[in-house]
């Protein structure tokens, strides 16, 4: 079908009437002008397909005014069967004419409805963030240093990369309920928050030598804060949500401040967790939008939008996936896999999901070296899989359920340009907690002899 058959038919289709009576005319099935009238509208475009409707309707009403404003003398010149005949073309032309604009009225509806399905769908990522946010989906401009091939200098250490999640800020943990091992509120966050920044860069600057850092990466790996998915965190937490959203965002600012202050540089990959999100069930779709700790990392990158050495990577959906000098991570939050026994926990489940992860990505050309994951409060640093600790440390629900001990800690690990992962050390960030006194002898071993 070339336009002019387009155009054509589309009169037709108008002069018709309606689908029903086009196929009559036609002799055609009624599917068969449903169909063409796709293809036409795929040629010609939904305007001129509009206009070419408007037009029948505007010939069909002159042609009844024409005759509706014929002289009086020229009516009565007529003989009664021309006159019949007039009047037969008017009754038929105005028949046409409502034919027409019925169709008419009808293509407008499916135009208005198309107009609002794309408006709903345009409400992206970028949109939001242009619209509401005020901020681009990048920088006015990409920072050399993070687009820049980079080449690590021999003898440097690598890139570190500090894995934030789990925080579950404005939280409420009693310290009487779970035998006096952990306690967690609002000050208390805010205090690790403090150690987890500081005790980094002591790790990073004192415990290396000739330490020298192209920047760091702060990844932010979801479960910022407690939410309310639950009747008993609603109840019990410090404060309203929105009070606490707006609490982490302050205290996250002067963090990613001091970071900059010591390294230069700082790029954070952010996935969302599943603490976070507004509903109580969790969804596939647009579950990003739906979620406290996404509007966290969009008020956190609108904030630092005018500066060049502070990059976000906030992706549309679930996964993460960062390439450092080459060795490739994919950041998630974990809540994917589920399972476990009391034997070897949530590690089961991780490997399988993990494996099913990269055979997905490996199908799309999006493969990756390491996983790394938040969500069950475990401080796990394999090669294959990193699994992050918690700011919030042992809970209610881990004392209830008889999970092991596990006390606050998140992960820090250095990226080796040619060895990849070398040095993994988890920053502590609870009271000491080490089984050793302080004046017990550096080294010592068992003798069965003695011991006898």
């Amino acid at each position: 079908m070339n336009k002019t058959e387009a155009r054509t038919f589309v009169q037709t289709l108008a002069k018709a009437g309606t689908q029903r009576a086009a196929a009559r005319e036609l002799g055609k099935a009624q599917s068969s002008i449903s169909n063409t009238l796709a293809r036409a509208r795929a040629i010609l475009g939904d305007e001129e397909v509009a206009r070419l409707l408007a037009s029948e309707v505007h010939s069909a009403r002159a042609a009844v005014a024409g005759r509706a404003s014929a002289p009086r003398g020229e009516a009565a010149s007529s003989t009664p069967a021309t006159a019949r005949t007039s009047l037969a073309d008017a009754v038929v032309a105005g028949d046409r004419m409502a034919l027409a604009l019925k169709t008419l009225e009808a293509e407008n509806r499916r135009l208005l409805g198309q107009n609002r399905t794309l408006a709903e769908a345009a409400l992206t990522d970028e949109y939001v963030r242009k619209q509401i946010f005020e901020i681009s989906h990048s920088k006015p401009t990409t920072p050399e240093w993070l687009v820049a091939p980079s080449v690590a200098v021999a003898g440097d250490i690598g890139v570190p990369i500090l894995f934030g999640s789990d925080w579950h800020w404005g939280e409420v943990v009693k310290h009487s309920e779970i035998g006096g091992v952990n306690e967690f509120n609002l000050a208390i966050a805010r205090q690790r928050l403090n150690h987890l920044i500081e005790r980094t860069i002591m790790l990073l600057t004192k415990h290396m030598v000739n330490p020298s850092y192209p920047g760091i990466v702060f990844a932010l790996g979801g479960d910022m804060v407690s939410g309310n998915i639950h009747e008993e965190l609603s109840e019990t937490n410090e404060v309203p949500i929105m009070v606490v959203v707006l609490d982490l965002i302050d205290h996250l600012i002067l963090a990613i401040k001091r970071l900059k202050q010591v390294f230069g540089r700082v790029f954070l990959p952010c996935v969302a967790g599943n603490h976070g999100r507004f509903h109580k069930k969790k969804r596939s779709k647009e579950s990003n939008y739906n979620s406290f700790d996404w509007l966290i990392y969009q008020q956190l990158d609108r904030h630092f939008q005018d500066d060049p050495d502070v990059v976000f990577y906030i992706p549309d959906g679930p996964d993460a996936l960062v390439s450092v000098y080459g060795y490739r991570y994919l950041f998630t939050h974990g809540d994917q896999f589920r399972g476990g026994d009391g034997m070897i926990g949530p590690l089961g489940p991780i490997t399988r999901g993990d494996h099913k992860k990269r055979s997905r990505n490996a199908q799309i050309d999006q493969e990756y070296d390491t996983l790394v994951i938040g969500h069950f409060h475990q401080l796990l640093q394999m090669r294959r899989i990193i699994m992050n600790g918690s700011l919030i440390g042992y809970n209610e629900y881990a004392h209830t359920n008889n999970f092991g001990f596990e006390p606050p800690q998140q992960a820090l690990w250095i990226t080796n340009a040619q060895h990849g992962i070398t040095f993994s050390m988890p920053v502590h960030l609870g009271e000491a907690h080490g089984k050793g006194a302080a004046n017990s002898p550096w080294v010592s071993f068992f003798e069965a002899a003695k011991a006898a």
